[in-house]
């Protein structure tokens, strides 16, 4: 906290300006639920099908995606984790502790722009799935051709808007109940579509084994050749980017504002869940989908979007898992942008900045490319922020290491950073400098820009009063700290006691969710290893279609009811925000 942050009575200020108490931190179950939700959604169909129309092979595929999202996964546990475990405090708050007033003006300007444009395209493609349902045709170039397109933009984009203003904790909830439906849908779409990409490739609709699916993979998904026939990317890219795509939360820190509730370090291992069991799988999957519905429909895949996708895969309930997947997330990226608008603008409230992003956000969404290219545009995104990870990583890891003086920026009363701005400005400078000349692929932009920063800031923090010692002031912060934990330690004491639902119709609630889901990803085994031939395979596929759609609606149904049940056990039911 800042000198003058802590004359200030402790029950004045902010929770979100304090260390997170320990009665409110999580187990690593949480964490796992988490990230498997958060990471399981909309974007995986426009990845997948982004690796198969850049020419990667299926080796690269394979053992490219799980190198980089296992880098991944060592970011956030061994530089994001241990960062928020040791602090508590989000990135926003460390920031301005370290960096100032002015700094974290400019990051949370970047936040908007960032969010902004991943809601942006996350409502593209909930309109995909819209458009299919009215047969307007697919919208291939980066501009709208059909005005009817832009009407469902619109339609798509004003509902997304309004609930991120007034019912984001209603659509907060619901999201977290859609990861185990996510994840089987996923790995069922595949299982639908294998036997129409075998009979095409090796003329039946059953494999053989493992040499099977290798062959009709590397035929038909992953060929090595990008969608004008040339050679595609390699495995080195495939490393990359699958690291680099969440640089904006990983060494970017943006998910300090989660990891802080972690009890221990190593729970940033349980990431995995959403970088192995979704980056790796969706991904992996989305790319079958895609090959296989450009079979049926006798398309190029660069002519398919997300819509065509979804339905050929999975009927109905993939016009469901696109509209849903898109929502949910879009609805998340616009509230934080309008929390980081409404950090710069204090005078409005965050409805009006939230409205006011969001008019942005839907016309951005107009066009196509904010969804086609979204893989460029979030490694770009990632570069953005890098910089402003890398300072917070010298400052908090590095300068104790080397004599200097950790939090100097708070001990000094400034509200200017002059060295962190000029590092992050640098860096941006340095980074996007080595991209113009093509020196390095953008996919590893953000490595040498990284450590490029750090150097930079703890040269300049050094001469700007980082070497100095502030005793003194580090005696006040310390005696700042243990008053909090006091307070907090009071307050723990007057939280009510949290009572689990352990009533017979929640748990008959709960098996009926699970059996929904199990019966789902049965039928689409069915498919898959008891097709025949084409006509068995038709069969299977449409009562796939039909059965899986009820049970999608008996699984949301369920499982909202058993969430709230829960809820009203613990006595925490919440109003829409």
């Amino acid at each position: 906290m800042t000198s003058q942050t802590q004359n200030i009575s402790i029950g004045n200020i902010s929770e979100e300006q304090l260390p997170i108490p320990k009665h409110k931190l999580k187990g690593w179950t949480h964490f796992l639920g988490l990230y498997a939700g958060e990471h399981v959604a909309a974007t995986e169909f426009v990845f997948g099908a982004t690796f198969v129309a850049l020419g990667a092979t299926m080796t690269d595929i394979l053992l490219g995606l799980l190198i980089g999202n296992i880098l991944a996964v060592l970011s956030w546990t061994f530089i994001t984790t241990p960062i928020a475990v040791e602090t508590r405090l989000s990135l926003y708050t460390y920031l301005q502790k370290i960096a100032g007033d002015s700094m974290t003006k400019l990051y949370n300007w970047a936040n908007v722009i960032i969010f902004t444009v991943i809601s942006a395209a996350m409502i593209t493609v909930s309109a995909t799935a819209v458009r299919f349902a009215f047969d307007i045709p697919a919208q291939l170039n980066w501009y709208p051709t059909n005005p009817w397109f832009v009407a469902i933009v619109l339609a798509v984009g004003f509902i997304v808007v309004l609930v991120a203003m007034y019912g984001f904790t209603a659509v907060s909830n619901f999201s977290g109940i859609c990861a185990p439906w996510l994840l089987v849908m996923f790995v069922s779409g595949p299982l639908i579509l294998m036997p129409a990409l075998a009979d095409s490739v090796i003329g039946q609709t059953t494999l053989s084994g493992w040499a099977d699916f290798m062959h009709i993979g590397s035929i038909s998904v992953w060929t090595g050749l990008d969608s004008s026939g040339e050679p595609g990317i390699g495995l080195l890219e495939v490393i990359g980017f699958s690291w680099a795509a969440n640089t904006i939360t990983h060494v970017g820190l943006i998910d300090m504002a989660l990891l802080r509730y972690a009890r221990k370090r190593s729970y940033g291992l349980c990431t995995s869940a959403g970088m192995l069991f979704g980056h790796y799988i969706a991904w992996i999957s989305a790319g079958i989908m895609g090959a296989g519905t450009a079979v049926i429909v006798q398309k190029s895949i660069v002519e398919l979007d997300p819509g065509d996708v979804a339905y050929q895969a999975l009927g109905l309930s993939g016009l469901v898992i696109v509209i849903v997947a898109g929502w949910t997330t879009a609805n998340a990226n616009l509230y934080r942008a309008g929390l980081a608008a409404q950090a710069i603008f204090k005078n409005h409230s965050r409805n009006k900045t939230t409205f006011t992003v969001g008019i942005v956000t839907v016309c951005i969404a107009c066009f196509p490319f904010v969804f086609t290219k979204l893989l460029p545009l979030l490694t770009y995104a990632g570069l953005l922020v890098v910089p402003v990870g890398a300072i917070v990583f010298a400052e908090h890891f590095i300068f104790p290491r080397i004599g200097l003086t950790r939090y100097w920026v708070a001990y000094r009363q400034l509200t200017h950073s002059r060295p962190a701005v000029v590092a992050w400005g640098l860096g941006l400078v340095f980074g996007f400098g080595l991209n113009a000349l093509d020196i390095l692929s953008f996919y590893y932009l953000f490595i040498p820009t990284w450590f490029f920063t750090i150097i930079i800031y703890t040269f300049m923090a050094k001469r700007h009063g980082a070497a100095e010692k502030y005793p003194e002031e580090q005696a006040k912060m310390e005696e700042f700290n243990q008053r909090v934990e006091q307070h907090q330690a009071a307050q723990a004491e007057l939280e009510p006691e949290v009572f689990k639902d352990i009533s017979m119709l929640t748990k008959l609630l709960r098996v009926i969710s699970i059996t929904s889901l199990l019966v789902t990803f049965a039928l689409a085994c069915n498919t898959m290893f008891f097709s025949a031939d084409i006509p068995d395979y038709e069969v299977n596929r449409d009562l796939f279609f039909t059965v899986a759609f009820v049970c999608t609606l008996i699984y949301f149904f369920t499982a909202y009811w058993a969430m709230q049940r829960k809820k009203m056990a613990a006595g925490l039911i919440l109003q829409d925000a």
